[in-house]
């Protein structure tokens, strides 16, 4: 698998070699001396960006007319832990109650049901919350907040090996202005999950089997999406076989446990339900969210340029930006595929687009679903790593504090995240 034939790339492989630490110290000095600037233009960008959607929302005032349970609450910050949010802090809460309970709306018409939300996001939401006596919302917030960060670094990591360690600094950034990036500090499992899915990436591009296996056991415990990581690992360890690189036993173990995690939470979801595709049906009977081929999405693309919202879950604004982000979709996809990446990332991006657009879903959030497409930020990266310190600062910070509004404030208020 090649790492990449960026012109005026570094990758790790190339980096000078080190001494190994032989401390914690020195080896907490080599991290923060690695990760440092980009988990600090990270933290700069987000933080910009989340003081312009704070703003915005007090400006507004709008919150404090709506449901809790609903993006609303009596002070701005409890947006953050409304809608999906108050799922995850029920199940961190109450556990889970499967059951597939009809409604009057038809025969596949079923009552919503927390069961529909992994378990991995609440379950360390609960563990935070009992070691540091936070309640769930605090404990969901943190959870996220450092998961943000864990998710940088991974971005930067992959995009160092790629395209060099400047732009793998503008990736991270990147990752915290990207549309839908609101949700990276909210009760929301995205962070967790791109932190999973970037290190999994990471760690296949190192020759890292196991870890690889095991990170992406882990992420299937948290979104079904994680499908898409499951295939790229696939697909690199057939590569890995067939070249005779790596061994067989890594590659073959690798391939052996990275399913479980989501398999198995089906599994006894559905089982708990009464049938093998329970999950699927409470999916589409509760949520309306379900694999169409593209229908909705068509329908919606359709809409949306001719002016009209015939169709289910219409958001003028969110949907706009959702089409103008599928758009930009084919232009990035070429510019990542002219970078030659290893085939597995393509395959994980590719296959994550195909089932947030092939499937019927609340359209507005388009662009959240598709933050785990991380590997999209190494074109953008590249083309930002030519301008000057002051340039890329002028636009890092425009763009942060656009991402307040595009990225915070569209989906939580305009919308539903």
């Amino acid at each position: 698998m090649s790492t990449g034939a960026i012109p005026g790339a570094v990758g790790l492989a190339e980096e000078p070699r080190t001494a190994e630490p032989e401390t914690f110290r020195q080896w907490a000095g080599l991290t923060a001396r690695r990760y440092g600037p980009a988990l600090g233009v990270y933290g700069a960008v987000k933080l910009i960006g989340f003081t312009v959607f704070m703003a915005l929302l007090g400006w507004s005032g709008e919150y404090l007319t709506k449901n809790p349970r609903f993006g609303g609450g009596a002070h701005t910050w409890d947006v953050l832990g409304g809608w999906d949010g108050w799922w995850y802090q029920q199940v961190a809460t109450q556990g889970y109650h499967p059951a597939l309970v009809a409604t009057a709306g038809g025969p596949w018409a079923y009552e919503q049901n927390s069961v529909a939300f992994f378990p991995l996001y609440p379950g360390l939401m609960r563990l935070v919350s009992t070691v540091t006596g936070l309640g769930p919302y605090g404990a969901g917030m943190l959870v996220s907040v450092l998961a943000s960060f864990a998710a940088a670094a991974g971005i930067f990591a992959v995009t160092t090996r790629l395209a060099g360690r400047r732009a793998g600094v503008i990736a991270a950034a990147v990752w915290g202005l990207f549309p839908g990036s609101g949700a990276e500090w909210a009760v929301y499992s995205d962070s967790l999950f791109v932190a999973l899915a970037a290190w999994a990436c990471y760690f296949v591009m190192t020759g890292s089997w196991l870890a690889a296996g095991v990170t992406t056991f882990v992420a299937g415990l948290n979104r079904p999406t994680s499908a898409a990581l499951v295939a790229a690992l696939g697909v690199a360890a057939l590569i890995a076989l067939l070249r005779r690189r790596d061994g067989v036993l890594g590659p073959v173990t690798a391939v052996l446990i990275a399913p479980l995690g989501l398999a198995g939470y089906l599994a006894w979801a559905s089982w708990k339900m009464g049938s093998w595709t329970s999950y699927f049906e409470l999916q589409r009977g509760a949520w309306l969210h379900f694999f169409d081929y593209g229908a909705h999405t068509g329908k919606v693309l359709r809409g949306v340029l001719l002016g009209h919202h015939d169709y289910v879950f219409g958001y003028p604004t969110e949907d706009l930006i959702a089409v103008l982000l599928v758009f930009t979709l084919p232009v990035l996809l070429f510019l990542l595929v002219r970078l030659r990446p290893p085939l597995f990332l393509l395959v994980y991006t590719v296959v994550t687009i195909v089932l947030v657009l092939g499937s019927q879903q609340i359209f507005g959030n388009t662009s959240r679903y598709l933050l785990p497409c991380f590997p999209l930020f190494v074109p953008i990266a590249v083309a930002l790593r030519r301008l000057s310190l002051p340039s890329l600062a002028a636009v890092l910070t425009v763009g942060a504090a656009a991402s307040g509004w595009y990225a915070g404030y569209v989906l939580f208020e305009l919308g539903i995240p």
